[in-house]
């Protein structure tokens, strides 16, 4: 029986064969794309391309790229388990075409595949089409006979990236799983698709839709094609659903030996959710994301505890996925060393989850048994909702227990609430509305070619090109602002973290003085500044010369975020990746994935081991390397996700070698010194380092001593006994702060004991009275009271210039209640608040009607 490994393996090889780049799966995690919550698509990381935005070094591509469907329009969370082919997470294997081929080299492709890789019976697969699309029917006809090939319309059968933008009519490949599966004779009257399951589909990318529904002719039709590896391989082993495939098997598997029970018909839903909820956890958190309150980590917590519920149904009772993770990472680890290298990572992370949703479900339970006691024959909307977004448990559970309780829920009210909160949730996604946009130096770079990057001091050039104001000009003079191209630069552009060159453009006797320098579009390198001597013009030939000081000092904190980057490995684990950087000349930041802050001593490990690779001097390599070599060596590190070209340039520091095409130094001892300044939480699961090197690194330690000189200096201490002295110090400060607390609460017990308790018609004891006491004692004031009368009502409010705060309590199973009690006070007051039977409070801001607000509460005791 073919294997998942195996299947995924020969897809690429095919691929590969027929002169496709091979592209490693980017990151789930879309860091470059915030229109989504998650990778979704083989496409999402080419999107750029089909827009025309950028270009690449190939024209063909091939990936298995990791995908995550559990927000927005693609959403299958609550399906998973009770489907035979839902998933949250799954692999999609694509091949692309970036105007090269088109239908016919991509359904030869398709169909050799389907046979020859796939295996499949030829006298099985059928295809559609687009109703309209006569191209790709009689291109099918090469393969297949026409009582096999269908036309579908636009609902099935064509693929748009938004409402205006590239699109296209697909054609899609089905397997006939025979009669067993359904009745119908064919993929129309198939209404369920189980029978002929559909198992690759083929957009033939060939319009750009405008915003009034016209379809205009891309000048480069592409193709982009996706096949769900879990379903493919459903077809291949013969199984009805996915979760009967080997990988999900073998997890399965693993759950029945941790959990004791056998995988059954009446419990398997528990079973598939937990595999697959594993895998989209553990490749989430492997790619930078985690569980948390906002976003994509919301999303992966309500993943997270779906499956800890499930796992209850089969007897966990404590946290259980972080000892899968194992079984995982033997299973796709070799096909994604991502899994391997963040294994501890995601059995930290998921384990601490799962032991605060554990706490919370006791904690729900017993809140829910709250509820029931003073629930009046039903369970609110509010209740039931709050137990479920909250909490975690499910409705079908808070019904359950309503039901054995004699008691139903308020469905109606649960859902409005629900109905509510995804309508919230659908605003906060971010709708992809994208349209093509001609590119103004696509057609320079046709004319001029690209600009040549030149790693020299000095290049001598000739301005091909020229804008100001936003538009090309042939010319610009004195105190003109402008953007200059040439044929060559030695002027490094603004890229992958580091910011671009500054210097001068000199002609004879004209100077252009380069404030900043970018790359708008691939193979152009904009020089922005300002033309401060003469005229420039195009043709002229320049002498163009970066600040050689500022260029050195950038290339030295460049190559000092590449030792940041190995020490991290060594300190936290080789789960950690770079998530984003800033490289300037006077300071730096790194970004990374991690789940938890920085301990003092990790920070200082970390300096110790930059400093000492500073000081051994290592030097600092660079070569060129073929992306496919590359792409072999494990020692070399590369981002998942980034878009290389053919040819990658290697920054090799013996110890540390990372793909990189920013300037570095020539070798580390020329970096001086490395402190780091601060360590933060830039988002969830990632964190931040703020550095700085050589003289400025200096500077930052000077800093430090003279203020720890004049913190000596108002303690009247010497330094080396700061630290006693501040410990004295602190506590002469606890010593204080107690007497001044028991002052405190003797003035107020004095105070109470002057307040008047009355009695009235029931035999009541009340105290309802203003005191001359500041909010915060409030508390401290109804506790002394309630020392000396605890049998008695009080009702207490002091005030402020603009505020009047008012607190109630009454004894623990009176008939009168605190909550009601108050409220008309605070209407007097023109305030708000609330609180329990016992214990309310609030504040308003009428405060001339202080003591008509306590006669109201007095009246009511009467």
């Amino acid at each position: 029986m073919k294997k998942t490994n195996d299947v995924r393996k020969r897809f690429l090889e095919y691929f590969k064969k027929h002169e496709h780049a091979e592209i490693p799966s980017s990151s789930v995690v879309p860091h470059d794309d915030p229109t989504l919550l998650f990778i979704n698509a083989g496409m999402n990381q080419f999107k750029d391309v089909f827009l025309g935005k950028t270009t690449r070094d190939y024209s063909r591509a091939t990936t298995s790229q990791k995908c995550i469907r559990v927000g927005g329009k693609h959403n299958d969370l609550e399906n998973v388990g009770h489907t035979r082919r839902h998933l949250t997470f799954f692999e999609m294997l694509g091949n692309f075409s970036f105007g090269d081929y088109f239908k016919d080299k991509a359904i030869q492709f398709a169909w050799e595949v389907s046979t020859q890789v796939f295996g499949f019976d030829p006298e099985k697969i059928w295809a559609s089409v687009y109703k309209d699309d006569n191209e790709a029917y009689e291109l099918w006809k090469k393969h297949l006979p026409e009582s096999r090939i269908v036309r579908m319309d636009e609902r099935s059968n064509f693929w748009a990236m938004g409402d205006t933008g590239p699109c296209g009519p697909c054609s899609e490949l089905l397997y006939d799983r025979g009669a067993s599966y359904s009745t119908a004779t064919n993929p129309l009257d198939d209404e369920s698709g189980e029978r002929f399951l559909e198992f690759w589909n083929l957009v033939f990318m060939q319009y750009n839709r405008r915003a009034d529904g016209t379809l205009d002719p891309l000048p480069k039709p592409s193709i982009d094609t996706g096949a769900g590896l879990e379903r493919v391989m459903s077809l291949i082993q013969d199984k009805e659903t996915v979760f009967e495939t080997d990988i999900f098997q073998e997890l399965i598997h693993e759950i029945e030996t941790l959990s004791g029970v056998s995988y059954k018909e009446d419990n398997k839903a528990a079973f598939r959710v937990i595999a697959d909820h594993l895998r989209c956890l553990a490749f989430a958190i492997s790619d930078g994301a985690q569980p948390s309150n906002v976003e994509r980590g919301y999303v992966l917590r309500k993943v997270l505890r779906r499956a800890v519920r499930y796992g209850k149904m089969i007897g966990f009772d404590k946290p259980f996925l972080a000892r899968l993770v194992p079984k995982l990472v033997a299973l796709m680890g070799s096909d994604y060393k991502e899994l391997v290298l963040a294994k501890d990572k995601i059995s930290e992370i998921l384990t601490l989850e799962e032991e605060a949703f554990f706490r919370t479900l006791r904690r729900g339970g017993n809140i829910l048994n709250q509820i029931i006691e003073s629930s009046k024959g039903q369970i609110s909307g509010n209740d039931a909702f709050k137990l479920k977004d909250t909490y975690g448990l499910p409705i079908e559970e808070i019904q359950l227990i309503a039901k054995d309780n004699g008691l139903d829920v308020d469905m109606k009210g649960f859902e409005t609430l629900e109905l509510e909160a995804r309508q919230k949730s659908k605003q906060a996604q971010k709708v992809l509305q994208q349209e093509v946009k001609e590119n103004v130096f696509e057609d320079f770079v046709k004319k001029h070619g690209e600009c040549l990057f030149l790693r020299e001091k000095s290049t001598s050039a000739k301005v091909i090109g020229i804008i100001s104001n936003g538009h090309f000009v042939d010319r610009i003079e004195e105190g003109d602002q402008a953007q200059v191209i040439l044929d060559k630069t030695s002027f490094y552009p603004e890229m992958g973290g580091q910011i671009g060159d500054t210097g001068e453009l000199v002609h004879d006797v004209s100077c252009f003085s380069v404030s900043n320098t970018q790359s708008p579009y691939k193979g152009v390198i904009a020089h922005h500044g300002t033309l401060t001597m003469g005229h420039l013009k195009i043709g002229d030939t320049v002498e163009a010369q970066f600040d050689a000081h500022r260029r050195q000092n950038i290339a030295n904190n460049h190559t000092a975020t590449h030792l940041v980057h190995w020490a991290l490995h060594q300190v936290l684990g080789g789960h950690v990746k770079q998530a984003g950087s800033v490289v300037e000349p006077t300071r730096f930041r790194f970004d990374f994935n991690h789940h938890k802050a920085l301990t003092e001593d990790e920070i200082r490990t970390i300096e110790q081991m930059v400093n000492e690779k500073i000081r051994l001097n290592h030097p600092v390599n660079a070569y060129e390397l073929a992306y496919e070599d590359a792409q072999k060596r494990h020692d070399i590190i590369q981002f998942f996700g980034e878009k290389y070209g053919k040819t990658v340039r290697v920054i090799d520091i013996d110890f540390s070698k990372e793909l990189c095409g920013g300037t570095h130094t020539a070798s580390t001892g020329t970096i001086g010194y490395f402190r780091i300044t601060k360590e933060s939480s830039i988002a969830s699961g990632v964190r931040r380092i703020e550095a700085v090197t050589g003289t400025d690194a200096e500077l930052f330690a000077y800093e430090h001593k003279e203020m720890l000189h004049k913190i000596a200096e108002q303690l009247k201490t010497p330094q080396p006994k700061l630290l006693e002295r501040v410990e004295k110090l602190n506590q002469e400060v606890k010593e204080l702060e107690a007497t001044i607390q028991k002052m405190q609460k003797e003035r107020l017990t004095s105070l109470a004991r002057s307040f008047e308790f009355k009695k009235n018609k029931d035999g009541l004891f009340y105290c309802v009275q203003a005191a001359d006491v500041q909010p915060a004692d409030l508390k401290l004031l109804m506790d002394a009271l309630a020392e000396i009368k605890p049998s008695g009502i009080m009702a207490i409010a002091c005030k402020e210039p603009t505020k009047v705060h008012l607190s109630v309590r009454v004894p623990q199973g009176s008939s009168i209640k605190a909550n009601e009690l108050i409220k008309p006070a605070l209407t007097t007051l023109e305030g708000s608040g609330g609180g329990k039977a016992e214990h309310a409070q609030g504040a308003g801001k009428a405060v001339g009607n202080m003591q008509q607000a306590l006669d109201l509460i007095e009246q009511s005791l009467l």
